[in-house]
């Protein structure tokens, strides 16, 4: 008896779910960047997100929880995605460092470099990257059939034939000041007309 297209979508979250525990177990284990007793920043949200928030590193908030986006931009994303009517569960955020290193240089690049296991278990719709560091590293993942995204600021690009990406300032640096906060939000909002011309599932 052939499978419903519910039970198929099951199967997907399943293997998505196994895949993303598999890949946790990895990065708890690994001895590659020197974070000391520190447990590396996971990323979190739905493992079959169509929106996939990808930032440089992780603030001392995430760092002391373990988890990306958690503390003031967790929250300032919330308010946002909440303003432009997008659901939470069709989010999922993570860091290209996961590691709590004292100095982003210190970050082994193959560890950075596992944000492309990430996206492929996850397989988003749209890349939302925040910060021209968390640009560069997306660019030099070079991800199966991508093309280099520009840093310019809200406008929704093509990073794959079936994916887009969408350039944001880094929120993080966009907290404490107002102006900063207008040139995120100016970019940042073009999400949710991205999201609005999804079409149904």
């Amino acid at each position: 008896m052939p499978m419903t297209d519910d039970e198929i979508r099951e199967k997907y979250l399943e293997r998505a779910i196994r895949e993303l525990n598999t890949l946790t177990q990895e990065l708890q284990s690994c001895p590659r960047c020197p974070r000391g007793n520190l447990m590396p920043v996971l990323g979190s949200g739905h493992p079959q997100a169509d929106i996939f928030l990808l930032k440089h590193a992780p603030t001392p908030s995430e760092i002391e929880e373990g988890v990306a986006f958690y503390g003031r931009s967790g929250t300032a994303l919330m308010k946002s995605l909440k303003r432009l009517q997008i659901d939470p569960l069709a989010v999922y955020g993570t860091l290209c460092v996961k590691c709590p290193v004292a100095d982003t240089e210190l970050a082994d690049p193959g560890c950075m470099a596992r944000v492309a296991q990430e996206y492929a278990i996850v397989q988003p719709k749209i890349v939302v990257v925040m910060g021209e560091d968390a640009l560069a590293l997306l660019n030099d993942l070079e991800l199966p059939l991508s093309r280099p995204v520009d840093a310019i600021p809200g406008v929704v690009q093509k990073l794959t034939p079936s994916v887009d990406a969408l350039f944001v300032p880094d929120i993080d640096q966009a907290l404490d000041e107002e102006s900063a906060k207008r040139a995120f939000w100016s970019a940042f909002k073009m999400l949710g007309t991205w999201y609005a011309d999804l079409p149904p599932y």
